[in-house]
């Protein structure tokens, strides 16, 4: 893989169900052009090691959340040199698993990416090793990151954090509108088939 030096990018690194998609709401406040979760480059990423849409994409956007990017921040740091990381965090971890539990239940039965990114199809039965990912996970990006302000921050929207300390960051101006608070449990639809049937899913196994 070879470097980039193209304009500046921001990778949210902290995995799904932790704010991710309000940083990219915060994003597009702040002007910048962001994408959200790609089953297809997660599937390159995991399954066929490619990398080639993953360049593709970095080039058409500024701002990169949910999957695949948590799992290739060292890849990205080496190939776009001064970019700037966000790790996004619950305010604690069994709220994390909750909330992904949560949300395992209402997206489309087979079309999520689970498996790909945790190893399984549901949290359901196999809480500890989720909560031992999440721990590992955010150690790992800490550690990779430690006395790097410039390029890293961590941020807890539950905790208070917020536009101020993300454009303080970004060395942006703070705008003056409410944090977004997106992809609540409230807005998605209660559609009863799927919740029965992944539920099923999560029942008989991953």
């Amino acid at each position: 893989m070879t470097e980039n030096t193209n304009s500046l990018k921001i990778f949210g690194i902290g995995l799904n169900k932790t704010g991710t998609t309000t940083l990219g709401r915060c994003g597009k406040i702040l002007g910048y052009r962001y994408t959200e979760c790609d089953r297809g480059l997660l599937e390159d990423v995991v399954l066929r090691n490619d990398f080639a849409r993953i360049g593709q994409t970095v080039e058409r956007f500024d701002l990169f959340e949910d999957w695949p990017w948590p799992l290739i921040y060292k890849d990205l740091d080496r190939m776009y040199p001064g970019s700037r990381f966000i790790l996004t965090i619950r305010k604690n971890e069994n709220v994390w698993l909750d909330s992904l539990k949560s949300h395992s239940l209402r997206t489309p039965p087979l079309q999520h990416c689970r498996k790909l990114a945790y190893g399984y199809n549901f949290p359901h039965g196999h809480e500890q090793e989720h909560l031992e990912l999440y721990r590992r996970h955010n150690d790992n990006v800490r550690a990779y990151f430690k006395d790097r302000d410039r390029d890293f921050l961590e941020i807890c929207w539950e905790n208070g954090d917020g536009f101020e300390k993300l454009c303080n960051f970004l060395g942006r101006e703070v705008p003056a509108v409410p944090l977004p608070h997106a992809n609540k449990k409230s807005d998605h639809p209660n559609r009863l088939w799927r919740f029965l049937s992944n539920r099923l899913l999560s029942l008989v196994g991953n």
